[in-house]
C-alpha cells in the first residue's frame, strides 16, 4: 500500500483547479487556497499520471519481508459440533493437498480440532490424508465460546507456525477467523471461490467482489499465516480412504488463556430443516413466474424428481420464498447432481452459488440469457409451456416404470 502526498509548495490557484477536475472521484478539494484529499480517494493515482509533474506523488509504504523458510504447511480447521464433523472440513483438506502437491510432495497439511471429548472423533480424519491432527481437547472447549477457542488457534499458530490456514465459510468459522486474524495481524479473503498456491506458498485467493461483477484476486505476500474462509459445496472432497495415514498430536497449553466470562447455561438444539446445499436435485425459479400460486409447477416437478425448490433473490424481496432457499453470493451455495433453473436470468451473483452443479438444465425464453452461458443443456421456452409439458412427460415416465 501507499498514499498520495501533495507538495504544497507548487500549487498555484491554476494548478489546484486543474487536480479538482481531473478525479474522477470528486476526491480533490479546494479548500482555504490549499488542495486536500477527501475519503472518496480510490488511490487511482490519475493526478500523478496526468497531473502536473511533481505536485502529486504517490509514495509506498515501506513494507518489512517476512521471513517464509519460518512458515510452513497448510491447515485446516476442522468445523464441529460435539464432534460431529461438518463437510465443509473434507472438502478443504482435498484443496488443501491440492495446494501442498503445487509446493512440494512432502509439504504437509494439517488439521486443528478444538473442543471436549473429541480425541476418539479424530481418528476419522486421518482417512482423508492429512499429515498431522493437532487436537485441542478441554472441557472449556465443550462449548463454542469465542475466547478459549481463539486462544486455541493462536496456541497452535505460534507453535506449529503454518504458512496458510483455511476455514469453513459456517457460522462458527466466519466468527473465528477473524479474529484469529486480528490477532497476528494477517490477511482474511472471506468466501473464497477459487484458490491456488505459488511454489514460494503464496496463497492467490480469488473472490467475487463490487456484487459479484469483478472477481478479485488477492494476494497476502508478507504476513504469515495466510487465512481465507471457503463456504460449504464450492471445493470437491477426496475420498475417504479404508486405511488411515498420519498422526494425532495432543497439544497441551495453558489453561488460563482458555478462561472466559461467558457461561454456556442452555444449549437448545434448532428444528432441523431441509438444506438446499444437501439437495440431490434442485428446481431454482426465477422472475419469469408472474404470481406466487404459479410456483406450484415448480413444487410438482421437484416432488416428482425428488429434489427441493430454490429461488433467486427477487422471490425472496417478493416474499414468496424463505431466505435459506435462495442460490447466490448473499444466499445459499449449492451443488448438486442436477439443477433445473426456471426462467432464471443468470446473474453473477446466482451463478456463483451454482456453477459447480454436476448438471445444468436451464429453461429461459431469451435466448441470450446469461444463465445458458453455464448451462449444460437449454431450452428456450416459456416456463408456463415447458414445464407443464416436462412434467407430463415424467409422469407418463414414472408410470411406464411403474406398470413393468
Amino acid at each position: 500500500m501507499g498514499k498520495l502526498v501533495i507538495n504544497k509548495e507548487k500549487l498555484t490557484p491554476s494548478i489546484i483547479k486543474e487536480l479538482v477536475d481531473i478525479c474522477p472521484f470528486g476526491a480533490m478539494e479546494s479548500k482555504d487556497g490549499g488542495l486536500e484529499i477527501n475519503a472518496a480517494c480510490k488511490m487511482c493515482k490519475m493526478c500523478v499520471r496526468k497531473g502536473p509533474k511533481g505536485v502529486v506523488e504517490f509514495v509506498e509504504d515501506k513494507v518489512e519481508k517476512i521471513d517464509k523458510s519460518l512458515w510452513k504447511g497448510i491447515a485446516v480447521y476442522v468445523d464441529h459440533v460435539k464432534g460431529n464433523i461438518h463437510p465443509v472440513t473434507y472438502e478443504l483438506i482435498g484443496k488443501a493437498k491440492e495446494l501442498a502437491a503445487k509446493v512440494s510432495d512432502d509439504y504437509p497439511v494439517y488439521a486443528v480440532f478444538i473442543g471436549h471429548n473429541i480425541k476418539d472423533k479424530a481418528q476419522e480424519i486421518l482417512h482423508y490424508g492429512v499429515d498431522e491432527v493437532f487436537v485441542y481437547d478441554y472441557e472449556e472447549l465443550e462449548d463454542f465460546i469465542i475466547e478459549p477457542y481463539t486462544a486455541a488457534m493462536e496456541d497452535f499458530i505460534n507453535k506449529v507456525k503454518p504458512s496458510t490456514l483455511l476455514v469453513g465459510a459456517t457460522t462458527v468459522g466466519r466468527s473465528l477467523a477473524p479474529r484469529v486474524a486480528a490477532r497476528f495481524k494477517t490477511g482474511l479473503t472471506a468466501d473464497c471461490t477459487v484458490l491456488d498456491m505459488k511454489k514460494n506458498t503464496d496463497l492467490v485467493q480469488i473472490r467475487p467482489a463490487f456484487g459479484g461483477n469483478i472477481m478479485a484476486k488477492i494476494l497476502n505476500p508478507n504476513h504469515r499465516p495466510q487465512m481465507a474462509t471457503v463456504r460449504y459445496k464450492v471445493m470437491n472432497a477426496p475420498e475417504r480412504s479404508e486405511s488411515t495415514s498420519g498422526k494425532i498430536t495432543v497439544q497441551k497449553m495453558d489453561k488460563s488463556k482458555l478462561k472466559s466470562n461467558i457461561k454456556v447455561l442452555k444449549v437448545t438444539k434448532k428444528k432441523v430443516e431441509e438444506e438446499i446445499s444437501e439437495a440431490d436435485v434442485i428446481v431454482a425459479v426465477g422472475r419469469a413466474f408472474k404470481n406466487e400460486n404459479d410456483l406450484k409447477m415448480a413444487y410438482e416437478l421437484a416432488d416428482l424428481l425428488g429434489g427441493q425448490v430454490a429461488c433467486t433473490r427477487p422471490l425472496i424481496e417478493a416474499g414468496w420464498l424463505d431466505s435459506k432457499k435462495q442460490i447466490g453470493l448473499s444466499g445459499r451455495t449449492v451443488k448438486p447432481k442436477l439443477i433445473i433453473t426456471c426462467g432464471v436470468s443468470g446473474s453473477v451473483q446466482f451463478v456463483a452459488g451454482m456453477n459447480n452443479s454436476d448438471v445444468i438444465v436451464s429453461i429461459n425464453k431469451d435466448p441470450k440469457a446469461p444463465i445458458f452461458n453455464v448451462a449444460h443443456y437449454g431450452i428456450i421456452g416459456d416456463v408456463y409451456e415447458i414445464l407443464p409439458k416436462l412434467i407430463e412427460n415424467i409422469k407418463a415416465k414414472k408410470g411406464l416404470l411403474q406398470s413393468a
